[in-house]
């Protein structure tokens, strides 16, 4: 998926002084003639049964003949070696790249690596413990985020001080988007006021999308759904079930059954002169409620924001949409049907009326996302039809319902399309495959030969990130500078695990710790990409709420659990996006620009300014929640 984003209103959390001054995971020589050394460590640890590697960069030469011990918590030196071979130079100054294996060390603890015969002899810490106690914490934390995000009067104020907002939701009006070109091309364009076609409909409630306040049914389904997989497969994360459900209210309201129409997003984006968008004001979201505006004022969409629809009443819908909405239905109905029978029908009845809606024969290019398309761009459908089908008959099995038999074949005809006609990528919002191919070889029983193709696409999904890290100094199996790079991580990370627990064979668990260890440190920038999750982490996102919340409680930590782009192209850093109302905040480590660390078209900053890098959104935390919750489910 390529997440271009616009440069929207979006900024965050700014850690403690004491934790900024704690950023010891950049361990660098002071030498003055000689090029700096640095070491990079997974900053969360390592898994104690699992292949543990760090790395150093620094000048060829500087490391031709440097070592590396390993002292435990009492000062007794639990391992030493030499360094492995050169993976490449990264840039002009970290000329080489080595890597320390440390997959001996299985005892749970807290130790000191250190590099000798390098000058400065720099050294960093890290632990190793099972999987549970390093990654329960994280999951949690993703948890925590959604809470922030939630929108309407369900707020969560303990951390930030919300209070209800965008109450207008509630009474919201309808309109069609002014478009240009082909039926593909819904956008606003130069600012034009939308056209009002109906309402009023209540879509109030559920979460913000990113660092903005657009809300979206195509990210929101594929997140509940993620969150509903998460509760049903691994093992229980506090306050997940409910916050699922919270995702789960708002689905429901964007879904007419009586008229047939599945409402898809609630906000206009960007403006122009005429009308102003959601991303032309840095504000929080109550102070929109508070504006005095009538129609034909510029911020009158701001306050009474528009809802698009992802069809007109009673017409098709786009496959994608259907799909993954009534997989999230579905699942929910398989979530609930031991507690709650009768509910856990409505929603199987709910999913099923929106899978029977589904448009199979879409015009091409025509996929309905977002207003305008480019927020996120999609241009599979098969795999969500797929993946609906099987959750149904998931659901249906779960409740003694006859039509799961029916639904179970569906899923295998949609399989066998979409391993035809469509090339998977990468777990996420703009491809389901992985999570429909996993679910329908665990629960569908598919004939040998379908199940061996399911199989075959899985590895081949996963092996295409282990031939990139192959040729990556850092062994990442993503590419740097595209975007979601990090989300993209934990979606490879997710599907290796699938792909272990759907075939017994584990030979990309190595592979598999090795992304963990680069989102969360074991990278060319020494930091982590989750907010908390480490010891130098993100904590000038670009995130309206966050940003202008920690002015008023002094709290850095509201964001915890918030996963964010990381590396983008380099090229677009170099003109960063200003926000009237913003707080300013830009942090570099060791007071030294990041650029230092920047290489192979790959960079990286952690300023509010910079949506490239440090915006957070949902689909990446709950890729990352349900990535993290299978490894611990695997421990």
């Amino acid at each position: 998926m390529n997440h271009v984003l616009p440069p929207s209103a979006r900024t965050v959390s700014a850690v403690t002084a004491s934790v900024l001054a704690a950023c010891c995971l950049t361990a660098c020589s002071e030498g003055r003639d000689a090029a700096p050394v640095a070491l990079r460590v997974n900053q969360v640890g390592y898994v104690s049964g699992e292949a543990k590697f760090a790395y150093v960069m620094g000048d060829r030469d500087t490391l031709a003949d440097a070592e590396f011990e390993v002292l435990d918590e009492h000062g007794g030196t639990a391992g030493h070696g030499g360094l492995g071979p050169s993976l490449g130079g990264w840039n002009g100054t970290y000329t080489a790249v080595r890597t320390i294996d440390l997959s001996s060390l299985r005892r749970t603890g807290t130790y000191r690596l250190r590099l000798v015969g390098a000058d400065g002899d720099p050294e960093v810490g890290f632990r190793v413990a099972p999987a549970r106690r390093l990654l329960d914490p994280l999951r949690a934390d993703t948890v925590r985020f959604f809470g922030t995000q939630r929108d309407g009067e369900d707020v969560l104020a303990d951390a930030t001080g919300r209070v209800p907002s965008h109450l207008t939701d509630e009474r919201a009006r309808v309109y069609e988007p002014a478009r240009t070109g082909s039926a593909a091309d819904r956008t606003t364009a130069d600012g034009t006021e939308p056209t009002e076609v109906g309402g009023p409909v209540d879509v109030s409630g559920g979460w913000f999308d990113a660092g903005d306040f657009l809300k979206f049914t195509h990210t929101a389904s594929y997140v509940v759904a993620q969150m509903l997989s998460t509760v049903r497969d691994t093992p229980s994360v506090p306050g997940l079930r409910e916050e699922a459900r919270h995702g789960l209210r708002w689905l429901d309201r964007m879904w007419d059954g009586r008229t047939g129409t599945l409402y898809a997003q609630v906000g206009l984006g960007s403006g122009g002169e005429e009308v102003r968008g959601d991303h032309d004001v840095w504000r929080l979201p109550e102070e929109d409620d508070r504006l005095t505006v009538r129609p034909g004022d510029p911020d009158y969409l701001i306050k009474y924001r528009p809802v698009f629809r992802a069809n007109r009443p009673g017409e098709p819908i786009s496959p994608n949409l259907a799909g993954r909405v009534s997989a999230a239905f579905a699942l929910a109905a398989q979530t609930e049907a031991g507690d709650h029978p009768a509910r856990a029908r409505e929603w199987l009845d709910k999913a099923a009326a929106v899978y029977a809606r589904a448009d199979t024969r879409p015009e091409e290019g025509a996929l309905v996302t977002t207003t305008p398309a480019d927020f996120y761009q999609e241009h599979s459908w098969r795999d969500d039809l797929e993946w609906a089908a099987v959750e149904l008959s998931r659901g249906a099995d779960a409740l003694g319902d006859a039509r799961g038999s029916r639904w179970s074949d569906e899923a295998a005809d949609w399989a066998r399309a979409a391993l035809r006609e469509e090339r998977g990528g990468v777990l996420g919002p703009a491809d389901v495959g992985a999570l429909a191919h996993a679910d329908l070889l665990t629960s569908a029983d598919p004939d040998a030969g379908l199940a061996t193709a399911l199989e075959a696409e899985l590895r081949r999904q996963v092996e295409t990130g282990r031939r990139r890290a192959a040729g990556d100094p850092f062994r990442s199996g993503v590419v740097p500078r595209d975007f979601d790079a990090v989300p993209h991580t934990f979606g490879l990370l997710a599907t290796a695990e699938l792909y272990a627990r759907v075939t017994g064979d584990h030979r990309y668990d190595d592979f598999a710790a090795r992304q963990r260890a680069w989102v969360f440190g074991a990278n060319a920038w020494g930091t982590s990409f989750m907010v908390g999750a480490g010891d130098l982490y993100p904590h000038c996102l670009q995130h309206q709420v966050a940003n202008l919340a920690m002015s008023r409680t002094g709290r850095g930590d509201i964001l915890r659990g918030a996963v964010v782009n990381g590396p983008n192209d380099a090229d677009l850093l170099k003109d960063p996006d200003t926000f009237e109302g913003a707080r300013p905040c830009s942090y570099a480590p060791d007071g030294g620009p990041w650029s230092a660390y920047d290489g192979r078209g790959a960079g990286y900053v952690d300023d509010v300014r910079a949506w490239q890098t440090v915006e957070p959104a949902d689909d990446f935390t709950s890729t990352a929640l349900y990535a993290l919750s299978l490894t611990a489910a695997r421990s």
